[in-house]
């Protein structure tokens, strides 16, 4: 007998990813553009990125919004934006972050940077949660949401305890939502990656001596790439994975196990 391979289809869907003019969330937008979905994504400074992005994917599949997610103030307008263009919200994706600095430790991490951090990291994943869910009930046709944690929000990260403070903070938001959430139809899951190759890994995974600490913790021997992470994003938002809510699949080479 012959398996059907699967086919991972959003034909008909509309997405949100933050985050998603580089790195992940690029990658993200367009496996799911691939996929047959439409998809707004937001992008703080990278215009030039973003529009090749558009341009690559397609004006009537993809749209771009500029967006500053540092708080709660710009989530409920991205959200909006991406309702007025493509007409409805099925599928939200929370992949945007940052991860500031060198190593602080706690005695030397200033107020500023402990608050930059859960606003955007945090704070921001509240609001566009908070604004999405409002309009899947509407729509009343259920929904995905996927939250983009990292290892650090399992195992902490040491001199980044803002960073690690904020994604285990979603992995919390995972498991709370997912329960409340059922009801509605409205799945959420949480994907959090290991070290891959990005802009914001880039100075770390480039200087000699941190790499080195970084490739001895990973039992696979190298780092990710961003496309091992969007294909599991995207794997949760279809009907192949219909099912499964409250997960975190872990994607980082064996480097934290946990189950």
């Amino acid at each position: 007998m012959t398996l059907a391979e699967p086919k991972f289809s959003l034909n008909g869907k509309l997405a949100l990813i933050t985050g998603g003019s580089r790195g992940i969330g690029a990658a993200a937008v367009r496996m799911f553009a691939g996929a047959g979905a439409r998809v707004a994504f937001n992008y703080l400074r990278a215009k030039t990125e973003a529009e090749r992005l558009v341009q690559e994917c397609g004006a009537e599949r993809c749209h771009a919004v500029q967006a500053d997610l540092t708080g709660t103030a710009g989530a409920e307008a991205l959200v909006r934006a991406a309702v007025g263009r493509f007409g409805a919200l099925d599928a939200l994706v929370v992949n945007h972050g940052i991860w500031l600095g060198d190593d602080a430790a706690i005695d030397q991490m200033s107020d500023e940077q402990w608050h930059t951090t859960l606003a955007v990291n945090l704070d921001s994943s509240f609001a566009l949660i908070k604004h999405s869910v409002a309009q899947m009930k509407l729509q009343g046709n259920g929904g995905n949401i996927v939250l983009v944690s990292s290892t650090a929000g399992q195992r902490g990260e040491a001199g980044h305890c803002d960073y690690a403070a904020t994604k285990g903070a979603l992995i919390s938001m995972t498991k709370g939502l997912s329960t409340e959430l059922a009801p509605f139809g409205i799945r959420v899951n949480c994907v959090a990656p290991g070290w891959v190759q990005t802009d914001m890994t880039a100075d770390t995974l480039n200087d000699p001596e941190r790499s080195k600490k970084v490739f001895a913790a990973i039992p696979a021997g190298r780092v990710g790439t961003p496309e091992e992470i969007a294909a599991p994003i995207l794997f949760l938002c279809t009907r192949h994975a219909g099912f499964i809510t409250g997960e975190v699949l872990n994607v980082n080479g064996g480097a934290v196990l946990v189950g």
